[in-house]
């Protein structure tokens, strides 16, 4: 089965998680992707959940293996 692919893209703060829960949420073929980063989890968030938290060795490595469609560093 092939599907869509939709971005959610915005500055932080504006509220991508609260529209991505809701879609989620009202629309049960609709899945997340959880994506990766080197900053420090902030309170209430879990990792693999939210974000995966990665170091930055393990980033980098992730990089140097082409394990990511897209990066920002």
């Amino acid at each position: 089965k092939r599907g869509l692919v939709f971005i959610i893209s915005a500055p932080a703060g504006t509220g991508k998680t609260t529209l991505v829960q809701m879609l989620t949420k009202e629309f049960p073929c609709v899945v997340a992707s959880v994506s990766c980063t080197t900053r420090q989890p902030r309170q209430r968030e879990t990792d693999q959940v939210d974000y995966h938290f990665l170091t930055k060795e393990q980033f980098l490595q992730k990089i140097a293996e082409g394990e990511f469609l897209e990066y920002v560093q």
